[in-house]
């Protein structure tokens, strides 16, 4: 069994707690769903958000989706200029039989065109 990454990322519409946990659960569901996650695979799942949402940690999306026992971060991304603002960023690290390119890896909202080759939902 491997340790495997998936990636995801989205857009919230506002600095609110509401819409930042929103748009987390959201995303962190779709990855769930895209690849079959159990909760007691997962290794660690690291939220970061860019500057201007600060108004909750995204993380707490996970521990509403009954995610207890999971180790979980949040940070914050480097500010490049001209980068995508509002956005979230998801990484979950989860023990899987799966291999590397059969992994699905979600972007969505105003963060679809990231990475589009590597998106399960292009």
């Amino acid at each position: 069994m491997a340790c495997r990454g998936i990636r995801g990322a989205t857009t919230a519409e506002s600095n609110t707690a509401e819409d930042i946990l929103e748009a987390s659960k959201e995303l962190l569901q779709m990855m769930i769903d895209a690849n079959g996650i159990e909760a007691e695979d997962v290794a660690c799942a690291i939220f970061t958000t860019t500057p201007a949402l600060n108004a909750a940690f995204p993380a707490t999306a996970a521990r509403q989706l009954g995610w207890s026992d999971v180790a979980l971060m949040c940070s914050m991304e480097i500010d490049v200029p001209g980068s995508l603002q509002g956005c979230i960023r998801i990484l979950i690290l989860y023990n899987t039989e799966k291999s590397a390119n059969e992994i699905v890896h979600v972007y969505t909202k105003g963060a679809s065109n990231l990475r589009s080759d590597l998106s399960g939902t292009r």
